[in-house]
């Protein structure tokens, strides 16, 4: 059994491995905007914030639609190690569903701006705010036709080179927004609209660099993905949405739970919003490896649950449980340890106008230790379910435990009983531990409810 074990252990490692680094790349580009926009002075950091919330409730939503497409990969291609055609067919639809989500979404956030001023935002920050979403949004399509090639990758076992592309599109993220924020090289300083920009053309990068790697690659061309594109398929269509759409509401209750939060300091400040950008930056980052580890699980779940292996889909996923939870305590020690250094990748710590967003961050990165395990309890646990192609029950999990839970505790601390953004923060806190016990109790009960 030890020697089993340890065969998952490195089977698991080898595919999450890539697809961790993948995540942390993505998050690296959102992350390296807040830098830049923290260097130009809180009140602009404050409206990016804004502005990658309203962005990111819609990339969370896409992600769990198109990546439906992992579980039905690995599930069929568990059940027959050459199914050309059913992979083509799933991606496929995969890629005409990040068409359909990116449409409507477009015409939502060109008016950023009410939307936020209608959520009690200031009216100036949402101004500033919506000049950023409209030249970010435009990545929307490119982002959701990279995680469907991603998924695609992931479940044939070579994730490598989605990891190699995001890399390569951190550093040009990176190149471009110093120019466009600044100014350079004859260039306007742009501010919050040069990060938008940048960051849609980072995006188009990694999808296109995707696009010619399957279709160049021997290994992948065999399956032709763009093949009769245009060809339709209902009946994929919908199995795809029907396996994604309880997918993609789990991810935006728990991202807009965030959003809510970012919200509701927006009510308490500018220094408490600037503040919770950075640290939610910070606890974003860690959380991007136990994410990585359950899309993994998602894909050696389902490989074992097509062939009809039970004791496979339970040996994948407790063992990556144990990778994953295992990892977030180790974060928690450090942001226990230096989350003033943590910060200062942020923000200028030494300068005496930002003290009190500095200090802020620090109290938040206090209370991000206390649920870094549970936060990767619940993703992992998320993650082993799909691969059962069991997500409608932990949809609702999601609206009881985020919802109900996390914002009522988060608004009756933070506003009833006067603690202001550590109030909030607790209230996230308790949301994501209840959504982890549940998950892993349906998960430990697999058998009985028959999921496998």
């Amino acid at each position: 059994m030890l020697g089993t074990d340890r065969a998952e252990v490195r089977a698991t490692l080898a595919l999450a491995l890539p697809m961790v680094l993948t995540n942390l790349a993505q998050a690296a580009i959102n992350a390296t905007d807040v830098a830049l926009l923290g260097l130009v002075g809180p009140r602009t950091l404050a409206a990016g914030a804004l502005g990658v919330n309203l962005i990111t409730a819609c990339l969370f939503f896409g992600t769990g639609v198109v990546t439906a497409s992992a579980p039905m990969l690995s599930r069929a291609l568990g059940a027959r190690a050459h199914a050309v055609r059913d992979v083509r067919r799933t991606v496929r639809q995969a890629l005409w569903s990040a068409l359909v989500l990116a449409v409507p979404f477009w015409l939502i956030l060109w008016h950023a701006a009410a939307i936020l001023v209608r959520l009690g935002q200031d009216p100036a920050l949402s101004l500033a705010a919506q000049g950023f979403v409209r030249a970010t949004m435009w990545g929307l399509l490119p982002a959701y036709a990279y995680l469907v090639l991603r998924s695609f990758m992931a479940a044939v076992g070579r994730p490598g080179w989605s990891l190699g592309i995001a890399a390569l599109a951190v550093l040009a993220n990176a190149a471009i927004n110093s120019v466009l924020i600044f100014g350079a090289f004859g260039l306007p300083a742009l501010g919050l609209v040069g990060a938008g920009i940048g960051s849609s053309i980072a995006n188009l990068l990694m999808f296109v660099g995707m696009a010619i790697v399957v279709t160049r690659d021997r290994r992948f061309r065999r399956y032709r993905l763009f093949g009769r594109f245009w060809r339709a398929d209902g009946a994929r269509f919908g199995q795809l949405w029907r396996l994604g759409l309880p997918i993609a509401v789990t991810l935006t209750l728990e991202v807009t739970v965030f959003n809510a939060a970012v919200f509701l300091m927006g009510l308490l400040g500018t220094t408490a919003l600037a503040a919770h950008a950075i640290a939610i930056q910070i606890a974003a980052l860690s959380f991007m490896v136990p994410l990585g580890m359950a899309q993994a699980v998602t894909v050696r779940v389902g490989t074992a649950a097509g062939r009809g292996d039970r004791a496979g889909v339970a040996r994948a996923g407790w063992t990556t449980f144990a990778l994953g939870t295992g990892f977030m305590t180790t974060m928690a020690l450090v942001l226990l340890s230096v989350p003033r250094l943590l910060v200062s990748a942020f923000i200028d710590v030494d300068d005496p106008a930002n003290a009190e967003v500095v200090a802020l961050a620090i109290r938040f990165l206090r209370i991000a230790a206390l649920f870094q395990v549970v936060d990767g309890a619940q993703a992992v646990g998320a993650g082993m379910l799909r691969g059962l192609h069991d997500t409608a029950w932990p949809m609702a999990y999601a609206l009881f435990g985020y919802w109900v839970v996390g914002l009522g505790v988060a608004v009756w601390l933070g506003f009833h009983a006067g603690w202001g953004g550590v109030g909030v923060w607790i209230g996230l806190a308790s949301g994501l531990a209840v959504v982890a016990v549940l998950m892993m109790t349906r998960w430990a009960m697999r058998d009985r409810l028959r999921l496998t």
